[in-house]
Parts: C-alpha cells; sequence; structure tokens
C-alpha cells in the first residue's frame, strides 16, 4: 500500500494481535462439537532474519445442528506429538466437549494427542489425505485407472 508508514502498520498489527489473540482465548462451553477436524501445514516464514520452517495447525468443529467454527489455531516449531497434544489441551481447557468424532490424517501425533484429550470420542483418517496418500504411490498414468477402481468398489467416494 502507498503512503502507509512503518509505524502505522506496526500498530495497526497490534490492535489485530489484540483481537486475534481474544479470540483465541474465547470460551468453547456455548455448545458441543459433534466433529471435530484436525489439520496442519509446513510453513516457510522468516524469524531474526532468517527463513525457518513452521507449523500451522487448526481445529474446525461442526455443532450438532451442522454449523461450522474454526475453534483455534497454533503455530509451533514441529507438528510433532506434544505440540499436538498442547494444542488439543488449550481447546479441552476453554471448554471444548461433546466431541463424537476426530477427523485428522494419520500421523502418530494427533492421533495419540487425541487418545490423551478426546478419548471418549472415535477417530477416522480424513479422506482426502488417504486419496493423497494413494495416489502418490500410483504412476501418473495409473491415476485414473485407481481413482476408477476406488469409485467402483465404493472404498471412497469423491
Amino acid at each position: 500500500m502507498d503512503g502507509i508508514s512503518r509505524s502505522q502498520v506496526s500498530r495497526l498489527s497490534q490492535g489485530l494481535s489484540a483481537i486475534v489473540e481474544e479470540w483465541r482465548q474465547q470460551s468453547l462451553h456455548d455448545e458441543p462439537i459433534v466433529y471435530l477436524w484436525l489439520d496442519g501445514t509446513t510453513l516457510k516464514v522468516r524469524a531474526n532474519e532468517r527463513v525457518v520452517s513452521v507449523t500451522a495447525v487448526v481445529a474446525m468443529g461442526v455443532t450438532a445442528d451442522g454449523r461450522r467454527t474454526i475453534l483455534g489455531f497454533a503455530v509451533g516449531a514441529a507438528e510433532s506429538g506434544a505440540f499436538w497434544l498442547s494444542f488439543l489441551r488449550s481447546l479441552v481447557a476453554r471448554g471444548l466437549h461433546g466431541v463424537l468424532l476426530v477427523i485428522s490424517d494419520a500421523h502418530e501425533g494427533p492421533k495419540e494427542a487425541i487418545a490423551a484429550t478426546i478419548s471418549d470420542a472415535t477417530w477416522q483418517r480424513c479422506r482426502v489425505h488417504y486419496m493423497r496418500n494413494v495416489l502418490g504411490r500410483v504412476k501418473k498414468g495409473d491415476t485414473d485407472e485407481v481413482m476408477n477402481a476406488i469409485r467402483r468398489y465404493r472404498i471412497y467416494r469423491t
């Protein structure tokens, strides 16, 4: 943007940071979250004049009436079990309750953290991650044939 100074950008960022932090701390006691999706990704960011990799994780919930809501996000050094455990504990501490089904990739970190924090819920592997894993092992020329077989045998519906 033209005509905006560094100090103005800094003030705007500080104001936004306060709003985001307030949102990240809001109570989740209002209504049960019956479905919980968890995902993470690795990003490159600039920190201390260097480019480093960080992990960003997010939790999206669905209420009994079908309303979707982002429940929280966190950024950490790696997508480890300890990081996922800390993230899920923070959601539970804020009041996350009523979870019947948790959907995530099949990495051990989130699976272990789910078992430790939301043990009453059923876990399901994310279909999108499943399909990426399957197709990642297939020759490019065989992708259509494999997808047709999966559809035909109802292993997965697209």
